[in-house]
């Protein structure tokens, strides 16, 4: 078996987690394989370098080390190549990890193939500007503002393509359920068992009595436009923001693809969120 691990080393554990990996992986057969970026790094003699897409490409699996920010860039690389992803916590909370870091000996369910698939539905973003479009996409959300941060915005929501509100808001938020733990939660956003298929949308300090999250189906489409022609700015999972004048819009709505999740343990989400949650405080 060949698995790629991307680690995230800003992480003061993850060097250290890495090559605990490699030495475990290695010890069941398996080749492990990185970066060439990170050849100096010197992280074990079990790893073997080469171009990201050219390993992830050639790889069975990609393992990502990191938070929760580590897991989703890995994730969106290996979602390039169709392969499943298995995130092992080296930060804080990692809602993403399907292990963490001193639960290393399950490996063996990786090799062995004792896992089971979670299929996370992804966003697609698309800005439209006259007969222009440019498309991206988000595993955990999309955030909408302005770059005045003193100052509200007033936006109009579309669903599929009819006018449903206007906000005055610092901003709003496109999440999937797999992001419903991340910015939307903290907006008082619900959190959702990201085995559904849905797309939440969060106003973030809306000026008015309706400040509820509303949740629509996976299918639906939903744009944000400026309602005073003021420039607006776009962040796909925390990315340097992008921005998008007065005339044009942004259309948010299932990507064509999951990102897919390896599970090895049979935990329960909800107790999950709470356990991370509680270690925090």
């Amino acid at each position: 078996m060949k698995v790629t691990i991307i680690p995230n080393l800003t992480r003061v554990k993850a060097k250290d987690i890495t090559a605990e990996i490699c030495s475990v992986l290695h010890s069941m057969g398996a080749e492990c394989y990185t970066s060439e970026e990170l050849k100096n790094e010197s992280i074990s003699e079990y790893l073997n370098y080469g171009k990201s897409d050219d390993i992830i490409s050639a790889s069975d699996a990609v393992i990502a080390v990191g938070g929760d920010g580590a897991i989703i860039h890995a994730a969106k690389e290996a979602v390039k190549h169709s392969k499943p992803i298995l995130g092992i916590n080296a930060g804080r909370l990692a809602y993403m990890a399907g292990l963490e870091n001193n639960e290393l000996d399950k490996l063996n369910c990786l090799i062995e193939g004792k896992y089971t698939i979670d299929k996370r539905l992804m966003l697609k973003t698309t800005v439209y500007s006259g007969d222009d479009k440019v498309c991206d996409f988000a595993l955990n959300d999309c955030y909408v503002t302005n770059n005045h941060k003193q100052r509200m915005s007033n936006v109009h929501i579309y669903l599929n393509d009819e006018l449903i509100y206007d906000y005055v808001c610092d901003g709003v938020i496109l999440a999937t359920p797999t992001g419903s733990t991340a910015y939307s939660l903290s907006a008082g956003g619900p959190v959702v068992d990201p085995g559904l298929e849905s797309i939440l949308f969060t106003p973030v300090c809306p000026h008015t009595l309706f400040n509820r999250s509303i949740i629509f189906k996976p299918d639906d489409c939903i744009s944000v436009k400026s309602a005073e022609g003021e420039t607006l700015f776009y962040s796909n999972d925390g990315n340097e923001p992008r921005s998008f004048d007065g005339d044009s819009r942004i259309e948010i709505s299932r990507a064509d693809f999951t990102a897919d999740f390896i599970r090895i343990k049979n935990d329960n989400f909800i107790n999950k969120v709470y356990e991370k949650i509680e270690d925090r405080m």
